[in-house]
C-alpha cells in the first residue's frame, strides 16, 4: 500500500489531541512497577520511551487508591512518589515526540486481602464470588483464586469517585495529555455496569439506568477535572474475562454510550474481541453498532487486529482508530513496520507479567536488526 494513501497513517484529531496515526497502543497490564510503593522506574521510562511512535498511548492500568490494587507491582497514581515517577515517563513520551494517556483503574472484587490495606477484603457492587478469576500477590505466589468481595455500602460510593477524582487531579501533575476511564474487563466500574455482577437494590443497582449511576459519575468526575476533550472511557461490552456476563449488551452499552455522548467523553474503546475471553464468536457486531448509533465521537477499535483489518474497518467507518496490544510488547516501533510491511517480532507471553527487562524492552526495532 502507498504509505501516502494508507488511513492507518492519515492524522487524527482526538477531541482537543492532535494525532499523527491511527496506531493506537493499548493499555497493557506488565507488572513491573518498583516495590515497595508501586512506582514507576527507569525500566518503565525506557519501555514507553520505545513506543513513542503510537499515534497515542494509553498507560498500563494505574490504580486510583491502594484499595484499587489487584495484581503485584502493578502501578498506581495516588501517591507523590507515584506522581513523580510517572513524570519521569511522560517527560521521556514528550521528548520523543509522542502523546500519552493515563488509565485510571480500579479492580473492584479481582483482588485479595493481601494486595489490600490491612487484609480488607476486596469491594464489589454485590457480594459474588467471581469463579474462576485469578490474581497474583507476591513474585512466589503464582496465580491465586480471588476470595468472595464485600458489597460497597452506598455511602461509600462518593468515596470511590473522589478515588477517581483524585487520580485524574494526579495524573494532570504527572504531565499526562489526558486520561482514560477503566470500565472494562471485569474490574470495579464494569461490574456495576454488568447485570452478571450488579445485584443490587439501591440507586446504583437494578435497572440499568441504576447500573449506569456510578460509571457515569465517575466519568463526569473525570471530565470536572480534564474537560471532556481529554477524557475516553474502555468498555469490553461481550468480555466474558474474570467471570463477567450481561444480559442485554446491545441495550446496556448503547445506554452508556448515550450518556458518554451526552457528557462530551473524546473517545470510546472498544474490547470487540479477546484473548482473555468473549462471550461472542469474532467481533459483536450488533453492539458496535449500538454503540455508533449512541455515540458522535471517536471510536477505537480493539482487539487481535491486523493492520489489513484495521484498515478495512476505518475504510467501512466501523471504526476510526486501532489499539493494538500484543504486537505493541513485541515491537516497539510498531507504526512504522505497519507503515513498510515489515515483519513483525513474535512476543513471548511468558514474559507478559512481572520480571526484568527480558521481554520488555529487549525487542528489537527495526534498525537494530540485521536488513
Amino acid at each position: 500500500m502507498n504509505p501516502q494513501h494508507d488511513s492507518l497513517f492519515a492524522p487524527f484529531t482526538l477531541g482537543d489531541l492532535e494525532l499523527p496515526n491511527r496506531v493506537i497502543m493499548s493499555p497493557l497490564t506488565r507488572s513491573r512497577a518498583s516495590q515497595p510503593g508501586d512506582v514507576p522506574n527507569d525500566m518503565n521510562v525506557e519501555y514507553y520511551r520505545q513506543r513513542a511512535g503510537a499515534g497515542m498511548i494509553i498507560s498500563e492500568a494505574t490504580q486510583v487508591s491502594p484499595q484499587g490494587k489487584g495484581y503485584a507491582f502493578t502501578p498506581g497514581i495516588h501517591s507523590e512518589a507515584q506522581v513523580e515517577g510517572w513524570k519521569r515517563v511522560t517527560d521521556a513520551v514528550h521528548q520523543s515526540g509522542g502523546r500519552i494517556i493515563l488509565q485510571l483503574w480500579h479492580v473492584g472484587r479481582i483482588s485479595h486481602p493481601a494486595l489490600q490495606p490491612d487484609g480488607a477484603s476486596p469491594v464489589a457492587p454485590s457480594a459474588i464470588k467471581p469463579e474462576g478469576a485469578m490474581t497474583f500477590i507476591s513474585a512466589d505466589s503464582g496465580m491465586v483464586e480471588v476470595p468472595t468481595p464485600r458489597a460497597l455500602e452506598t455511602d461509600e460510593l462518593p468515596g470511590i469517585v473522589e478515588q477517581y477524582r483524585q487520580g485524574a487531579e494526579n495524573a494532570r501533575r504527572a504531565g499526562f495529555d489526558g486520561v482514560e476511564v477503566h470500565a472494562a474487563n471485569g474490574y470495579l466500574l464494569d461490574q456495576f455496569l454488568k447485570s452478571g455482577s450488579n445485584h443490587r437494590t439501591d440507586a446504583y443497582g437494578g435497572s440499568l439506568e441504576n447500573r449506569l449511576r456510578l460509571p457515569l459519575e465517575v466519568v463526569q468526575a473525570v471530565v470536572d477535572v480534564w474537560g471532556p476533550d481529554r477524557v475516553g472511557v474502555r468498555v469490553s461490552p461481550t468480555g466474558s474475562f474474570n467471570a463477567m456476563v450481561d444480559d442485554d449488551p446491545v441495550a446496556t452499552f448503547g445506554a452508556f454510550a448515550q450518556a458518554l455522548d451526552a457528557i462530551g467523553v473524546a473517545f470510546i474503546e472498544v474490547v470487540e474481541d479477546s484473548f482473555q475471553g468473549n462471550h461472542e464468536k469474532g467481533r459483536p457486531e450488533p453492539v458496535i453498532e449500538a454503540i455508533h448509533e449512541g455515540f458522535s465521537r471517536a471510536y477505537i477499535g480493539n482487539g487481535a487486529y491486523s493492520a489489513e483489518e484495521a484498515r478495512q474497518r476505518i475504510a467501512a467507518g466501523k471504526v476510526d482508530l486501532v489499539s493494538f496490544g500484543r504486537p505493541f510488547i513485541s515491537n516497539p516501533d510498531l507504526p512504522e513496520r505497519l507503515r513498510l510491511g515489515a515483519p513483525l517480532n513474535d512476543w513471548d507471553d511468558s514474559t507478559f507479567y512481572g520480571g526484568d527487562e527480558r521481554g520488555y524492552t529487549d525487542y528489537p526495532s527495526l534498525a537494530e536488526q540485521p536488513a
